[in-house]
């Protein structure tokens, strides 16, 4: 399969469609070979250009003082992915920078079942742009109390 037949484009209508070009910047190109299923709020690969890669810890819903904050998996979800693009921005990156994702849920059932609220955060937060992701099932969080974590890779340009 040629290069051309094997890019797609992240953001619009076409995100994660397996249509579309390069991803916004040139930088990042979100890449769904047409013979795979459609990606759903991910992409089955990123390439990146040139750049300097940054490793983002696994973060949670912890507030300032170090307490977890949200009852439920969206509550949380937000708040991990508020505090991963916290520690992104201070590296430089910004959320369209974010090549990688790893999500740990300790309910993957509830965290499906919440799908559709989650991509709704997930585009008021960081927009169109699905990075390679992956959502893993995990028996506890380092913090008891914590629903999800989430962990990246971002490359700042």
């Amino acid at each position: 399969m040629s290069a051309e037949t094997a890019r797609s484009g992240a953001g619009g209508a076409d995100a994660g469609t397996g249509e579309g070009a390069a991803a916004r910047g040139g930088e990042l190109e979100r890449i769904n070979p047409p013979h795979l299923a459609p990606p759903t709020g991910f992409s089955h690969a990123v390439r990146a250009a040139a750049g300097t890669m940054v490793f983002l810890a696994g973060q949670t819903a912890l507030d300032g003082s170090g307490r977890i904050v949200g009852d439920g998996i969206v509550e949380q979800f937000e708040r991990a992915l508020t505090n991963l693009l916290e520690a992104a921005a201070a590296a430089g990156a910004g959320p369209s920078d974010i090549a990688k994702l790893t999500v740990f849920a300790v309910d993957v059932a509830d965290y499906r079942r919440h799908a559709r609220d989650l991509g709704r955060v997930w585009k008021r937060l960081v927009g169109g742009d699905f990075p390679a992701m992956a959502v893993i099932g995990a028996t506890r969080l380092w913090d008891e109390t914590a629903l999800v974590e989430i962990e990246g890779i971002a490359v700042v340009r």
